[in-house]
């Protein structure tokens, strides 16, 4: 055995590009595509190289394996070189920028949502123009679960999706939304077969790819400046807030159940 041999790391992003759309594709499949921090800063340059490249004019991104992202991963957030790490400022690096990004790049950016996507995923999902789901999909806000607040813009974004009231229910209570409730809710534009799903993406990305896109980009800072016109506001004051969840005996609670695999007692 050559014990000087170099381990080979797969890629956190998968990158390809075909008929002028890049997919992005999340590839933790063995952690349900959670992101750590490296992920998160992998999928970032690939964004901004997006919206540098002319060649590109439709993104499209997607989970390897059976789920779209099951959010952060929770045991990075817990010590860095044994100390705590602030959540307002992991946010400011990490998650503010990047559903930034996805809101102003001034190209269509596609989810197709395959699985389960819960927390920050779900953020990334609903900052995406279109979502094509597969009829398995099932959406999870995730963060009252462990004692934490809506961040990644889901308080702004799920509300403006699926309206204030079922917004509330599903944060709360914790359970997942099934996918035909989300098509009903307009959380979702189309759902699909499952072994369908990356070939309907694919096919919907061609024709934007095909379209002016230019007016698609002027087209989403119009609807930036209509519904969103406070997002950045809302991604900071998120940040606030999750600092301040964050160093609670809730969050701990639930952080503890979480890795156990047992139901929080916050009681």
């Amino acid at each position: 055995m050559d014990t000087n041999a170099k381990k080979t790391t797969m890629p956190l992003i998968i990158s390809s590009f075909q008929n002028h759309t890049l997919t992005l594709t999340l590839n933790r499949p063995d952690k349900a595509n959670a992101f750590n921090r490296d992920m998160i800063l992998e999928l970032q340059g690939a964004l901004k190289n997006a919206a540098n490249d002319d060649e590109v004019r439709c993104v499209l991104i997607t989970g390897a394996g059976t789920t779209f992202s099951s959010g952060q991963d929770i045991s990075e957030m817990q010590l860095v070189k044994g100390q705590e790490i602030s959540y307002h400022e992991h946010l400011r690096e990490t998650y503010n920028p990047l559903i930034l990004q996805l809101r102003q790049i001034e190209k269509p950016v596609i989810a197709a949502v395959n699985g389960a996507v819960a927390g920050a995923g779900l953020g990334i999902a609903l900052a995406c123009d279109l979502r094509i789901a597969a009829a398995d999909a099932k959406f999870r806000v995730g963060f009252t679960a462990i004692g934490l607040v809506p961040d990644s813009g889901v308080s702004l974004l799920l509300p403006a999706l699926i309206g204030l009231g079922r917004a509330t229910e599903f944060t709360l209570s914790n359970l997942y939304i099934p996918a035909q409730d989300a098509l009903d809710w307009g959380m979702v534009n189309r759902l699909v077969p499952t072994e369908e799903l990356l070939p309907t993406a694919q096919q919907i990305a061609m024709m934007l790819a095909m379209g002016p896109v230019h007016t698609f980009g002027a087209t989403k800072k119009a609807f930036n400046r209509a519904v969103f016109p406070n997002l950045e506001e809302v991604l900071e004051y998120e940040g606030e807030l999750q600092e301040i969840a964050g160093r609670s005996e809730e969050h701990k609670i639930g952080v503890d159940a979480f890795l156990k695999k047992e139901m929080p007692k916050f009681l």
